[in-house]
Protein backbone atom coordinates (compact mmCIF):
# COMPACT_ATOMS: atom_id res chain seq x y z
CA UNK A 1 0.00 0.00 0.00
CA UNK A 2 2.62 2.53 1.18
CA UNK A 3 4.73 1.79 -2.48
CA UNK A 4 1.63 2.35 -4.34
CA UNK A 5 0.28 5.49 -2.57
CA UNK A 6 4.73 6.38 -3.35
CA UNK A 7 3.67 5.61 -6.94
CA UNK A 8 0.28 8.15 -7.56
CA UNK A 9 2.95 10.41 -5.74
CA UNK A 10 5.14 10.46 -8.50
CA UNK A 11 2.71 9.31 -11.28
CA UNK A 12 1.04 12.96 -9.94
CA UNK A 13 4.34 15.36 -10.48
CA UNK A 14 4.75 13.90 -13.56
CA UNK A 15 1.27 15.00 -14.80
CA UNK A 16 1.88 18.07 -13.11
CA UNK A 17 5.29 18.91 -15.66
CA UNK A 18 3.39 17.06 -18.11
CA UNK A 19 0.25 19.82 -18.62
CA UNK A 20 2.51 22.83 -19.51
CA UNK A 21 3.67 20.92 -22.76
CA UNK A 22 1.94 17.80 -23.08
CA UNK A 23 -1.72 19.35 -23.23
CA UNK A 24 -3.33 16.27 -21.19
CA UNK A 25 -6.74 16.63 -20.53
CA UNK A 26 -8.79 17.62 -16.88
CA UNK A 27 -10.21 14.25 -16.89
CA UNK A 28 -6.84 12.41 -16.56
CA UNK A 29 -5.97 14.71 -13.62
CA UNK A 30 -9.36 14.81 -12.02
CA UNK A 31 -8.72 10.48 -11.92
CA UNK A 32 -5.20 10.33 -10.82
CA UNK A 33 -6.34 13.08 -8.18
CA UNK A 34 -9.01 10.86 -7.01
CA UNK A 35 -6.57 7.53 -6.52
CA UNK A 36 -4.15 9.80 -4.61
CA UNK A 37 -6.95 10.57 -2.78
CA UNK A 38 -8.37 7.38 -2.44
CA UNK A 39 -4.63 5.70 -1.59
CA UNK A 40 -4.08 8.45 1.59
CA UNK A 41 -7.58 7.35 3.30
CA UNK A 42 -6.72 3.73 2.55
CA UNK A 43 -3.29 4.54 4.31
CA UNK A 44 -4.63 6.19 7.24
CA UNK A 45 -7.51 3.67 8.12
CA UNK A 46 -4.31 1.18 7.67
CA UNK A 47 -2.40 3.46 10.15
CA UNK A 48 -4.90 2.85 12.66
CA UNK A 49 -5.35 -0.29 12.17
CA UNK A 50 -1.77 -1.23 12.95
CA UNK A 51 -1.65 1.45 15.81
CA UNK A 52 -4.91 -0.39 17.46
CA UNK A 53 -2.59 -3.91 16.69
CA UNK A 54 0.20 -1.90 18.68
CA UNK A 55 -1.98 -0.92 21.49
CA UNK A 56 -3.14 -4.68 22.22
CA UNK A 57 0.23 -5.99 21.89
CA UNK A 58 1.73 -3.58 24.56
CA UNK A 59 -1.34 -4.42 26.85
CA UNK A 60 -1.06 -8.03 26.10
CA UNK A 61 2.71 -7.57 27.22
CA UNK A 62 1.84 -5.11 30.65
CA UNK A 63 -0.15 -8.17 31.61
CA UNK A 64 1.60 -10.85 31.64
CA UNK A 65 3.36 -9.25 34.30
CA UNK A 66 1.88 -8.95 38.39
CA UNK A 67 0.61 -5.71 39.51
CA UNK A 68 2.48 -4.52 42.15
CA UNK A 69 2.49 -2.08 45.31
CA UNK A 70 4.51 0.63 46.05
CA UNK A 71 7.10 -1.40 48.01
CA UNK A 72 7.66 -3.98 45.14
CA UNK A 73 5.17 -6.84 46.14
CA UNK A 74 3.44 -8.54 44.28
CA UNK A 75 -0.59 -7.65 44.49
CA UNK A 76 -2.71 -10.68 43.21
CA UNK A 77 -5.66 -9.43 41.70
CA UNK A 78 -9.19 -11.37 42.05
CA UNK A 79 -11.02 -13.49 39.70
CA UNK A 80 -14.43 -14.34 39.63
CA UNK A 81 -13.98 -17.58 41.33
CA UNK A 82 -11.83 -16.21 43.87
CA UNK A 83 -14.55 -13.86 44.84
CA UNK A 84 -16.94 -16.60 44.89
CA UNK A 85 -14.82 -18.85 47.06
CA UNK A 86 -14.52 -15.97 49.79
CA UNK A 87 -18.19 -16.14 49.77
CA UNK A 88 -18.59 -19.33 50.39
CA UNK A 89 -16.07 -19.24 53.41
CA UNK A 90 -18.35 -16.63 55.12
CA UNK A 91 -21.34 -19.21 53.80
CA UNK A 92 -20.01 -22.20 55.64
CA UNK A 93 -19.11 -19.77 58.98
CA UNK A 94 -22.71 -19.62 59.43
CA UNK A 95 -23.91 -23.10 58.75
CA UNK A 96 -23.15 -23.93 61.98
CA UNK A 97 -24.95 -25.44 64.98
CA UNK A 98 -23.69 -22.94 67.84
CA UNK A 99 -24.49 -19.48 68.29
CA UNK A 100 -21.55 -16.74 68.97
CA UNK A 101 -21.58 -13.32 69.91
CA UNK A 102 -20.35 -12.50 65.93
CA UNK A 103 -23.52 -14.47 64.70
CA UNK A 104 -25.14 -11.35 63.37
CA UNK A 105 -22.34 -9.60 61.91
CA UNK A 106 -21.67 -12.97 59.96
CA UNK A 107 -24.84 -13.73 58.82
CA UNK A 108 -25.07 -9.61 57.67
CA UNK A 109 -21.51 -10.07 56.03
CA UNK A 110 -22.29 -12.97 54.25
CA UNK A 111 -25.54 -11.35 52.47
CA UNK A 112 -23.60 -8.16 51.45
CA UNK A 113 -20.79 -10.30 49.94
CA UNK A 114 -23.21 -12.69 47.83
CA UNK A 115 -24.93 -9.24 46.86
CA UNK A 116 -21.70 -7.90 45.79
CA UNK A 117 -21.56 -10.78 43.53
CA UNK A 118 -22.04 -10.67 39.38
CA UNK A 119 -24.78 -13.15 38.47
CA UNK A 120 -21.94 -15.08 37.18
CA UNK A 121 -19.74 -14.98 40.32
CA UNK A 122 -22.79 -16.59 42.35
CA UNK A 123 -23.27 -19.58 40.22
CA UNK A 124 -19.37 -20.17 40.82
CA UNK A 125 -20.22 -20.32 44.87
CA UNK A 126 -19.61 -23.54 46.04
CA UNK A 127 -18.38 -24.42 49.87
CA UNK A 128 -18.69 -27.23 52.59
CA UNK A 129 -22.07 -26.29 52.77
CA UNK A 130 -22.15 -23.16 50.61
CA UNK A 131 -24.17 -23.32 47.10
CA UNK A 132 -25.82 -20.86 44.71
CA UNK A 133 -28.92 -21.76 46.05
CA UNK A 134 -28.17 -20.92 49.96
CA UNK A 135 -29.11 -16.95 48.74
CA UNK A 136 -30.26 -17.25 45.33
CA UNK A 137 -33.01 -20.18 45.90
CA UNK A 138 -36.25 -18.68 45.77
CA UNK A 139 -38.67 -20.00 48.98
CA UNK A 140 -41.63 -17.72 49.02
CA UNK A 141 -41.95 -14.15 50.47
CA UNK A 142 -40.45 -14.13 54.07
CA UNK A 143 -42.91 -11.03 54.98
CA UNK A 144 -45.75 -13.52 55.03
CA UNK A 145 -44.23 -15.53 58.39
CA UNK A 146 -44.32 -14.07 61.83
CA UNK A 147 -41.24 -14.94 63.87
CA UNK A 148 -42.87 -14.35 67.38
CA UNK A 149 -40.18 -13.20 68.91
CA UNK A 150 -42.06 -10.41 70.39
CA UNK A 151 -41.68 -8.86 74.33
CA UNK A 152 -44.74 -8.16 76.17
CA UNK A 153 -45.32 -11.37 76.76
CA UNK A 154 -47.35 -11.11 79.86
CA UNK A 155 -47.49 -14.12 82.68
CA UNK A 156 -48.39 -17.25 80.53
CA UNK A 157 -46.86 -18.38 77.34
CA UNK A 158 -47.23 -20.84 74.63
CA UNK A 159 -43.85 -21.73 73.42
CA UNK A 160 -43.85 -23.75 70.47
CA UNK A 161 -40.70 -25.14 69.31
CA UNK A 162 -40.05 -26.44 66.05
CA UNK A 163 -36.54 -28.05 64.42
CA UNK A 164 -37.35 -25.14 61.51
CA UNK A 165 -37.26 -25.20 57.87
CA UNK A 166 -35.52 -21.61 55.59
CA UNK A 167 -38.28 -22.62 53.16
CA UNK A 168 -40.34 -19.72 53.42
CA UNK A 169 -43.58 -20.78 51.90
CA UNK A 170 -43.68 -23.64 54.65
CA UNK A 171 -42.18 -21.93 57.13
CA UNK A 172 -45.51 -19.62 57.12
CA UNK A 173 -48.27 -22.58 55.85
CA UNK A 174 -46.38 -25.30 58.26
CA UNK A 175 -45.03 -24.09 61.13
CA UNK A 176 -47.15 -20.68 61.47
CA UNK A 177 -50.13 -22.49 60.96
CA UNK A 178 -50.04 -24.68 64.03
CA UNK A 179 -48.70 -21.76 65.94
CA UNK A 180 -51.73 -19.91 64.76
CA UNK A 181 -53.96 -22.22 65.78
CA UNK A 182 -52.90 -22.37 68.87
CA UNK A 183 -52.96 -18.61 69.47
CA UNK A 184 -56.56 -18.61 68.37
CA UNK A 185 -57.36 -22.09 70.75
CA UNK A 186 -55.70 -20.18 73.52
CA UNK A 187 -56.55 -16.21 73.85
CA UNK A 188 -55.22 -15.50 77.19
CA UNK A 189 -51.67 -17.52 76.32
CA UNK A 190 -48.93 -15.13 74.44
CA UNK A 191 -48.14 -18.06 71.90
CA UNK A 192 -43.82 -17.29 70.56
CA UNK A 193 -41.79 -19.41 68.83
CA UNK A 194 -38.36 -20.92 68.80
CA UNK A 195 -36.43 -23.30 66.37
CA UNK A 196 -33.68 -26.09 67.59
CA UNK A 197 -31.56 -25.67 64.31
CA UNK A 198 -29.12 -22.95 64.90
CA UNK A 199 -28.24 -23.45 60.82
CA UNK A 200 -31.66 -22.37 60.14
CA UNK A 201 -32.45 -19.92 61.83
CA UNK A 202 -28.86 -18.06 60.48
CA UNK A 203 -29.68 -18.79 57.04
CA UNK A 204 -33.28 -17.06 57.39
CA UNK A 205 -31.70 -14.27 59.24
CA UNK A 206 -28.99 -13.69 56.49
CA UNK A 207 -31.06 -13.86 53.83
CA UNK A 208 -34.25 -12.48 54.82
CA UNK A 209 -33.64 -10.56 58.08
CA UNK A 210 -35.77 -12.48 59.83
CA UNK A 211 -34.82 -12.97 63.47
CA UNK A 212 -35.87 -16.47 65.18
CA UNK A 213 -34.95 -17.16 68.63
CA UNK A 214 -33.51 -20.39 69.53
CA UNK A 215 -34.19 -22.23 72.26
CA UNK A 216 -32.08 -20.49 75.23
CA UNK A 217 -32.82 -17.36 73.50
CA UNK A 218 -36.77 -17.72 73.64
CA UNK A 219 -36.53 -18.69 76.95
CA UNK A 220 -34.28 -16.00 78.18
CA UNK A 221 -36.93 -13.52 76.51
CA UNK A 222 -39.95 -15.41 78.44
CA UNK A 223 -37.47 -15.08 81.99
CA UNK A 224 -36.69 -11.19 80.94
CA UNK A 225 -40.63 -10.59 80.56
CA UNK A 226 -41.94 -11.96 84.24
CA UNK A 227 -43.61 -15.26 82.25
CA UNK A 228 -44.50 -17.45 85.27
CA UNK A 229 -46.49 -20.08 83.80
CA UNK A 230 -45.07 -21.62 80.99
CA UNK A 231 -46.26 -24.60 78.16
CA UNK A 232 -43.76 -25.95 75.97
CA UNK A 233 -45.82 -27.39 72.88
CA UNK A 234 -42.90 -29.04 70.51
CA UNK A 235 -43.59 -29.29 66.53
CA UNK A 236 -41.23 -32.56 66.71
CA UNK A 237 -42.78 -36.03 65.00
CA UNK A 238 -41.84 -38.09 68.06
CA UNK A 239 -40.09 -38.60 71.42
CA UNK A 240 -36.54 -38.11 69.47
CA UNK A 241 -33.65 -36.41 69.46
CA UNK A 242 -34.45 -33.61 68.91
CA UNK A 243 -37.32 -33.63 71.64
CA UNK A 244 -34.46 -35.14 74.15
CA UNK A 245 -32.41 -31.68 73.33
CA UNK A 246 -34.82 -29.67 74.16
CA UNK A 247 -35.62 -31.56 77.76
CA UNK A 248 -32.18 -31.31 78.35
CA UNK A 249 -32.12 -26.95 77.59
CA UNK A 250 -35.30 -26.99 79.50
CA UNK A 251 -33.69 -28.26 82.57
CA UNK A 252 -31.72 -25.69 82.96
CA UNK A 253 -34.35 -22.87 83.28
CA UNK A 254 -37.05 -24.67 85.23
CA UNK A 255 -36.56 -23.05 88.37
CA UNK A 256 -37.03 -19.27 86.84
CA UNK A 257 -40.70 -19.98 86.24
CA UNK A 258 -43.57 -21.10 88.79
CA UNK A 259 -44.70 -23.80 86.62
CA UNK A 260 -43.15 -25.19 83.61
CA UNK A 261 -45.00 -28.16 81.19
CA UNK A 262 -44.15 -29.86 78.12
CA UNK A 263 -46.86 -30.87 75.91
CA UNK A 264 -46.53 -34.51 73.74
CA UNK A 265 -44.95 -34.34 70.14
CA UNK A 266 -47.50 -35.05 67.41
CA UNK A 267 -47.41 -38.87 67.27
CA UNK A 268 -47.57 -39.17 71.36
CA UNK A 269 -45.86 -42.00 73.04
CA UNK A 270 -43.46 -44.14 71.12
CA UNK A 271 -44.51 -47.95 72.35
CA UNK A 272 -42.59 -50.40 72.80
CA UNK A 273 -42.53 -52.10 69.52
CA UNK A 274 -44.07 -52.06 65.82
CA UNK A 275 -47.24 -53.25 67.32
CA UNK A 276 -47.77 -50.67 69.23
CA UNK A 277 -49.96 -47.70 68.16
CA UNK A 278 -52.27 -44.92 69.85
CA UNK A 279 -55.15 -42.92 69.11
CA UNK A 280 -52.62 -39.70 68.13
CA UNK A 281 -50.98 -41.82 65.24
CA UNK A 282 -54.23 -43.10 63.56
CA UNK A 283 -55.22 -39.26 64.06
CA UNK A 284 -52.24 -38.81 61.87
CA UNK A 285 -52.56 -41.73 59.58
CA UNK A 286 -56.25 -40.37 58.87
CA UNK A 287 -55.28 -37.31 58.17
CA UNK A 288 -52.64 -37.03 55.64
CA UNK A 289 -53.74 -39.74 53.61
CA UNK A 290 -57.30 -37.53 53.37
CA UNK A 291 -54.88 -35.06 52.27
CA UNK A 292 -53.18 -37.25 50.12
CA UNK A 293 -55.87 -38.62 48.05
CA UNK A 294 -57.43 -35.24 47.96
CA UNK A 295 -54.78 -33.88 46.32
CA UNK A 296 -54.18 -36.30 44.10
CA UNK A 297 -57.94 -35.83 42.42
CA UNK A 298 -59.33 -38.77 44.56
CA UNK A 299 -62.58 -38.83 46.75
CA UNK A 300 -61.06 -41.55 48.77
CA UNK A 301 -57.94 -44.10 49.24
CA UNK A 302 -60.00 -46.83 47.66
CA UNK A 303 -60.83 -45.08 44.53
CA UNK A 304 -56.89 -44.50 44.26
CA UNK A 305 -55.93 -48.13 45.15
CA UNK A 306 -58.42 -49.23 42.28
CA UNK A 307 -56.68 -46.78 39.88
CA UNK A 308 -53.41 -48.54 40.74
CA UNK A 309 -52.37 -45.44 42.90
CA UNK A 310 -49.41 -45.93 45.77
CA UNK A 311 -49.38 -42.87 48.34
CA UNK A 312 -45.57 -43.00 49.20
CA UNK A 313 -44.96 -41.22 52.27
CA UNK A 314 -41.43 -39.73 53.31
CA UNK A 315 -40.28 -39.21 56.63
CA UNK A 316 -37.09 -38.34 57.99
CA UNK A 317 -35.70 -41.46 60.03
CA UNK A 318 -33.33 -41.43 62.92
CA UNK A 319 -30.96 -44.11 64.52
CA UNK A 320 -32.79 -42.78 67.66
CA UNK A 321 -34.89 -45.87 69.68
CA UNK A 322 -38.04 -43.53 68.36
CA UNK A 323 -37.70 -45.03 64.55
CA UNK A 324 -39.54 -47.73 65.76
CA UNK A 325 -42.43 -45.41 65.33
CA UNK A 326 -42.06 -45.11 61.63
CA UNK A 327 -42.55 -49.05 61.81
CA UNK A 328 -45.93 -48.36 63.91
CA UNK A 329 -47.18 -45.88 61.26
CA UNK A 330 -47.01 -48.64 58.86
CA UNK A 331 -49.17 -51.25 60.73
CA UNK A 332 -51.28 -48.25 61.78
CA UNK A 333 -51.84 -48.02 57.82
CA UNK A 334 -52.50 -51.47 57.34
CA UNK A 335 -55.19 -51.60 60.18
CA UNK A 336 -56.58 -48.85 58.65
CA UNK A 337 -57.10 -51.30 55.55
CA UNK A 338 -54.66 -48.13 53.72
CA UNK A 339 -53.01 -51.03 51.68
CA UNK A 340 -51.22 -49.07 48.58
CA UNK A 341 -49.77 -46.85 51.58
CA UNK A 342 -46.54 -46.96 52.51
CA UNK A 343 -44.17 -45.54 54.97
CA UNK A 344 -40.24 -44.93 54.17
CA UNK A 345 -37.29 -42.67 55.24
CA UNK A 346 -34.65 -40.59 53.77
CA UNK A 347 -32.17 -41.98 56.33
CA UNK A 348 -33.24 -45.62 55.81
CA UNK A 349 -33.85 -46.26 59.66
CA UNK A 350 -35.62 -48.85 60.43
CA UNK A 351 -34.22 -50.36 57.27
CA UNK A 352 -37.50 -51.84 55.72
CA UNK A 353 -38.60 -47.74 55.23
CA UNK A 354 -35.22 -46.98 52.86
CA UNK A 355 -36.03 -46.35 49.51
CA UNK A 356 -35.32 -49.14 47.34
CA UNK A 357 -36.79 -51.63 49.70
CA UNK A 358 -39.96 -49.29 49.24
CA UNK A 359 -39.84 -49.17 45.71
CA UNK A 360 -39.52 -53.19 45.91
CA UNK A 361 -42.71 -53.31 48.24
CA UNK A 362 -44.74 -51.04 45.63
CA UNK A 363 -43.81 -52.73 42.45
CA UNK A 364 -44.57 -56.44 44.15
CA UNK A 365 -47.81 -54.79 44.83
CA UNK A 366 -48.70 -54.21 41.86
CA UNK A 367 -48.85 -50.27 41.43
CA UNK A 368 -48.09 -48.51 38.36
CA UNK A 369 -48.88 -44.90 39.31
CA UNK A 370 -46.87 -43.50 42.80
CA UNK A 371 -47.87 -40.18 44.79
CA UNK A 372 -44.47 -39.43 46.88
CA UNK A 373 -45.29 -37.17 49.61
CA UNK A 374 -43.53 -35.94 52.70
CA UNK A 375 -44.61 -37.63 55.97
CA UNK A 376 -43.10 -34.38 57.78
CA UNK A 377 -44.66 -31.38 59.69
CA UNK A 378 -42.58 -29.37 57.78
CA UNK A 379 -42.11 -29.37 53.96
CA UNK A 380 -38.77 -28.08 53.95
CA UNK A 381 -35.36 -29.10 52.50
CA UNK A 382 -35.94 -32.67 52.87
CA UNK A 383 -39.33 -32.55 51.08
CA UNK A 384 -37.91 -30.30 47.88
CA UNK A 385 -34.23 -31.79 47.66
CA UNK A 386 -34.67 -35.30 48.86
CA UNK A 387 -38.02 -36.30 47.74
CA UNK A 388 -38.67 -34.16 44.88
CA UNK A 389 -35.36 -32.78 43.51
CA UNK A 390 -33.54 -33.21 40.31
CA UNK A 391 -30.37 -35.41 41.43
CA UNK A 392 -30.28 -38.87 40.58
CA UNK A 393 -30.63 -39.44 44.70
CA UNK A 394 -33.37 -38.39 44.65
CA UNK A 395 -36.80 -40.22 45.73
CA UNK A 396 -38.46 -39.25 42.58
CA UNK A 397 -35.37 -40.07 40.46
CA UNK A 398 -35.13 -43.32 41.94
CA UNK A 399 -38.54 -43.90 41.46
CA UNK A 400 -38.48 -43.81 38.02
CA UNK A 401 -35.21 -45.01 37.34
CA UNK A 402 -36.31 -48.49 38.65
CA UNK A 403 -38.60 -48.51 35.61
CA UNK A 404 -41.15 -50.26 37.68
CA UNK A 405 -43.54 -47.49 37.35
CA UNK A 406 -45.70 -45.53 34.81
CA UNK A 407 -46.40 -42.14 36.12
CA UNK A 408 -44.55 -40.68 39.47
CA UNK A 409 -45.88 -37.76 41.06
CA UNK A 410 -44.71 -35.58 44.01
CA UNK A 411 -47.01 -33.52 46.48
CA UNK A 412 -44.76 -31.09 48.24
CA UNK A 413 -46.95 -30.23 51.42
CA UNK A 414 -46.46 -30.60 55.14
CA UNK A 415 -48.45 -32.15 57.63
CA UNK A 416 -48.72 -28.48 59.99
CA UNK A 417 -51.07 -26.74 57.32
CA UNK A 418 -53.26 -29.66 57.83
CA UNK A 419 -56.43 -28.61 60.19
CA UNK A 420 -56.68 -31.62 61.45
CA UNK A 421 -53.25 -32.00 62.29
CA UNK A 422 -53.41 -28.51 63.63
CA UNK A 423 -56.21 -29.69 66.12
CA UNK A 424 -53.90 -32.79 67.53
CA UNK A 425 -51.43 -29.94 68.50
CA UNK A 426 -54.02 -27.88 70.14
CA UNK A 427 -55.32 -30.99 71.77
CA UNK A 428 -52.45 -31.66 73.33
CA UNK A 429 -51.81 -28.68 75.09
CA UNK A 430 -55.23 -28.93 76.42
CA UNK A 431 -54.13 -31.63 77.95
CA UNK A 432 -51.00 -29.51 80.15
CA UNK A 433 -53.34 -26.79 81.21
CA UNK A 434 -55.38 -29.22 82.67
Amino acid sequence: MRKKFLSLITAGTMIAVCLSGCNLTNSIVQETQQEIEEAKENAEQEGEALQEDLDKAVDDLLNAFPTVDEDGAIVEEETDQMKADEVAELIDAIYVQARTDETDAQCKAAKEAWDALTDEQKELVEGEDADPDYFGRDTGDASLDDPRNQDEIGENEILVVSFGTSFNDSRANDIKGIEDALAEAYPDWSVRRAFTAQIIINHVQARDEEFIDNVDQALERAVNNGVKNLIIQPTHLMHGAEYDELIDTLANYEDKFESVKVSEPLLGQVGKDASEVNADKKLVAESIVKAAVADAGYDSIEAAEKDGVAIVLMGHGTSHAAKVTYSQMQTMMNELGYKNVFVGTVEGEPEETACENVIDAVAEAGYKTVVLRPFMVVAGDHANNDMAGEDEDSWLSMFNASGNFDKVDTQISGMGRIEAIQKIYVDHTAEVLK
